[in-house]
C-alpha cells in the first residue's frame, strides 16, 4: 500500500449539502473486494450540467458519451466506478456504458440522456457492469445530500486521501453554495480536464452560460498541474447546476457574461484550483509541492510551455526528491522548450534566493543557501527568460523511487 501522501489534510472537510443533490456510494467489487468503488449521484429535475474533457485520441468510452450528451445540457445523474477506466475496451466499452445509462436512468426516472457516467483505474480490461448496476437501486434508496466524503472516496484509485472542497458566493444578493470533489494521482498531466472532478451548486444557471463560466477557468486550474507528464484517457470534469437557489429568489441566468456572476466565477475558480493543487500534493510517492513560474516570455502561452518543461523534467524533478539545488537542469528545461528565451538574460530565483543572473550564476548565490531551502516540503521556482511580458505559474511534484514502486505494481 503507498504511503500516505505527507500533505494529506489531518481532518477532511465537511462539505455542506447543496439541496438538489443527493449521493450514494459502495463497494462493488470492480476490483478490489471491500473497497468503495462506485458511486452515484442524483439530482433534481432542473440541473443543468457543463463539462470539459481530455483530448486524448484515445478517449474512454464514458468521455465519448458525456461529450455525446451535454449537448442536451441537463443532468439527473451521475455514475462513476473506480477501478477499471473502460478505456480501449472496443464495442464492448460503449456497450458497458449503454447498459449502465439504461440502469441508472430506471433509478433517476429520467432520460439516458441525463445520465453521466465516468470510469477510473486500469486501462484495457473490459468492464463488466452486471457488476455494479444492479446495486444502483440500493444506491438511490440511501443517496444523502451530505455524502461528500464517502462519494470522494469511491472514485479514488492510487490516491492516498479524499479531495474535497466548498466555496460560498452570491447571486442577485442571494446566497449560493459550490461543493467540488476529484482524484488524481497519477496519469496527470490534464488536457482540457483532470482525472477526474466533479462540482456541485445550487445556483441557477442555463447550460450554456454554465459552459461560458466554467470551461475557461480549467485552463489556470486543472491544466496547470502535472505530476508525470502523462495524460489520461479518462479526464473529466463536470459541473452540475441544480437551480434550487431560485426558490429563495436567485436570478436564473442565461448568459455567461451576465456582471451577477462575477462572485460565482471567482468562488468556481477558487474551488477548481484549491482541487487542483489537492491533486498535485497526493502526487504518487511525492514528497515535495512545487510551484513554478516563468516570466518574461513571448506570451502567457510561451511561458505556459516552458513551465510545463521544467515541471515534467524528470531530471528537475528528481534533483527535487534528493533536494538537490541543480539549477543547471532548470536552465536545461529551459533551452528544450523550444520557445524564445534570452540565455545572457535569464535568471532563476528558489524562493526569495537569486540563483542565476545575467545568463550566470548570481554573485550573491550560496550553494548551502540553495541546498537548505530545497528541504523545505513547498518550493517556489521562478524563472525570467527576458524576451517579453508573458507570465504563467504551474504546479507539480517531486519523482521519488516511491513513484516507480506504486506503477511497477500497478496492475499486480
Amino acid at each position: 500500500m503507498a504511503k500516505i501522501s505527507p500533505f494529506a489534510p489531518p481532518d477532511l472537510p465537511a462539505l455542506p449539502a447543496i439541496e438538489g443533490v443527493r449521493l450514494a456510494a459502495c463497494a462493488a467489487g470492480i476490483r478490489y473486494p471491500g473497497r468503495t468503488d462506485l458511486l452515484l449521484a442524483l439530482f433534481q429535475p432542473t440541473t443543468t450540467v457543463a463539462g470539459v474533457f481530455t483530448r486524448s485520441k484515445t478517449a474512454s468510452a464514458a468521455v465519448e458519451w458525456c461529450r455525446e450528451h451535454l449537448r442536451h445540457g441537463m443532468a439527473r445523474a451521475l455514475v462513476v466506478n473506480s477501478g477499471n477506466a473502460n478505456a480501449f475496451t472496443g464495442m464492448r466499452g460503449r456497450e458497458a456504458v449503454k447498459e449502465t445509462a439504461q440502469a441508472a436512468s430506471r433509478v433517476a426516472d429520467c432520460l439516458e440522456a441525463d445520465v453521466y457516467i465516468s470510469s477510473t483505474g486500469v486501462i484495457g480490461e473490459p468492464l463488466d457492469p452486471g457488476k455494479f448496476v444492479g446495486r444502483l437501486v440500493e444506491l438511490a434508496d440511501r443517496a444523502e445530500p451530505d455524502a461528500y466524503q464517502m462519494a470522494a472516496r469511491a472514485i479514488m484509485t492510487t490516491d492516498t486521501f479524499p479531495k474535497l472542497a466548498t466555496r460560498s458566493c452570491e447571486i442577485g444578493g442571494v446566497t449560493v453554495t459550490l461543493n467540488g470533489i476529484a482524484k488524481g494521482a497519477g496519469m496527470i498531466a490534464p488536457d482540457m480536464a483532470t482525472m477526474l472532478a466533479y462540482l456541485f451548486t445550487d445556483a441557477a444557471i442555463e447550460p450554456a452560460a454554465l459552459h461560458e463560466v466554467m470551461a475557461p477557468l480549467v485552463e489556470d486550474s486543472f491544466n496547470a498541474i502535472t505530476i508525470d507528464s502523462d495524460t489520461s484517457t479518462s479526464d473529466t470534469v463536470l459541473l452540475f447546476a441544480t437551480g434550487a437557489a431560485a426558490a429563495r429568489g436567485a436570478p436564473r441566468i442565461a448568459h455567461g457574461d451576465d456582471p451577477r456572476l462575477e462572485g460565482f466565477r471567482a468562488a468556481l475558480f477558487d474551488l477548481m484550483r484549491d482541487l487542483a493543487h489537492q491533486i498535485v500534493k497526493d502526487g504518487e510517492g511525492l514528497t515535495k509541492f512545487v510551484k513554478v513560474t516563468v516570466t518574461g516570455a513571448e506570451s502567457k502561452a510561451a511561458a505556459r510551455v516552458i513551465a510545463k518543461s521544467i515541471c515534467n523534467s524528470p531530471l528537475v524533478k528528481t534533483a527535487l526528491a534528493g533536494e538537490d539545488p541543480n539549477w543547471g537542469r532548470i536552465v536545461m528545461a529551459v533551452g528544450k522548450a523550444g520557445e524564445r528565451a534570452d540565455r545572457d538574460r535569464l535568471a532563476i530565483w528558489f524562493g526569495d534566493i537569486e540563483v542565476a543572473k545575467d545568463g550566470e550564476r548570481a554573485s550573491t548565490y550560496e550553494e548551502a543557501k540553495g541546498a537548505a531551502y530545497m528541504k523545505r516540503p513547498e518550493i517556489d521556482i521562478a524563472v525570467d527568460v527576458g524576451v517579453g511580458e508573458g507570465r504563467d505559474t504551474m504546479w507539480t511534484c517531486d519523482l521519488t523511487k516511491e513513484y516507480i514502486a506504486i506503477n511497477a505494481d500497478y496492475r499486480s
